[in-house]
C-alpha cells in the first residue's frame, strides 16, 4: 500500500531546533555534546561513546573536557585505566543538564510548530 503524499512529505521534511550554549566563546554544550554525553552513560566510557558516536577518541575528549570546564562542576567523571580497563560516567549534574537541555528542545519544537507547519506547506515533497 503507498504512503500518502502528506506522510511522505512529514517523512522527508523536518525541523529540529539546534541549541547551543556558550560560555566564552567555547560551546559548553550543543546537540553533539550532550548526544555524546548519552552515549557514555550508556557506554561507561569515552572511548566506547566515541566510537558509538563515529567520533575519534581525541576529539570525544576534547568535547568532554571542554564541558567540565565551562559547567561549575565536571559532568563526565573518568577512573583511571588498571587491570580492568578504565571508564566514565556522568556526574549528578552531567544526568541533570542531560534533562534539562532536552526539555529546552521540546520546548523549543513547540514554541516553532505554527511556523514549521506554514513553512512546510512550502516545500517540496
Amino acid at each position: 500500500m503507498p504512503k500518502s503524499k502528506s506522510r511522505n512529505k512529514q517523512e522527508a521534511a523536518k525541523c529540529r531546533p539546534r541549541i547551543r550554549i556558550t560560555v566564552n566563546g567555547e560551546i559548553a554544550l550543543g546537540p553533539g555534546k550532550v548526544d555524546l554525553l548519552e552515549a557514555i552513560d550508556n557506554a561507561g566510557s569515552i572511548s566506547s561513546a566515541a566510537r558509538d558516536r563515529g567520533l575519534s577518541y581525541k576529539r570525544a575528549w576534547d568535547m568532554v573536557a571542554t564541558m567540565n570546564q565551562c559547567f561549575s562542576s565536571p559532568l563526565v567523571s573518568r577512573e583511571k585505566g588498571g587491570a580492568g580497563g578504565g571508564g566514565a560516567s556522568l556526574t549528578d549534574l552531567g544526568l541533570e543538564v542531560i534533562k534539562l537541555y532536552r526539555a529546552m528542545e521540546t520546548k523549543s519544537q513547540k514554541a516553532t510548530d505554527k511556523e514549521w507547519s506554514a513553512i512546510n506547506k512550502y516545500l517540496k515533497a
